[in-house]
């Protein structure tokens, strides 16, 4: 039986490296300093949660019947395999922000596009966002 490689060090936590290959048919092996995938280095819940969200096709209501969960804890799940991957999540406030920002940006696009505003100002208000 073999069993999954550990992808944290269980004494300071850091990113494991592998240092050897071996090959099970004539015993080569090789040594050095490989990296894993990142994929690789997800605990298995995630790499599963990965696995139904690839099948589903993104679709987060397929998802959610197939793990029969909710909708907020298939977000969560999500949530938490991004940030093992080592990517930022962006909190609520900065989404929201970044919504906010968009919609003034629309706004003025219109006004210019009406002749409401002149290109200079149009220019002046988007720099102020």
């Amino acid at each position: 039986m073999k069993y999954k490689a550990p992808g944290i060090c269980p004494v300071c936590g850091e990113k494991l490296s592998i240092t050897k290959l071996g090959c099970p048919r004539c015993s080569t092996a090789i040594e050095g300093d490989f990296q894993p995938c990142e994929f690789c280095r997800l605990p298995e819940d995630d790499l599963n949660f990965v696995k139904v969200f690839i099948k589903c096709r993104g679709n987060i209501k397929d998802v959610e019947k197939e793990l029969g969960i909710s909708y907020p804890t298939v977000r969560g799940k999500l949530d938490a395999v991004i940030k093992n991957l080592g990517f930022d999540i962006p909190d609520k406030e900065t989404t929201r922000e970044n919504e906010v920002k968009k919609a003034a940006r629309s706004e003025i696009l219109e006004q210019l596009s009406k002749g409401e505003i002149t290109p200079k100002e149009a220019t002046e208000q988007l720099k102020t966002l």
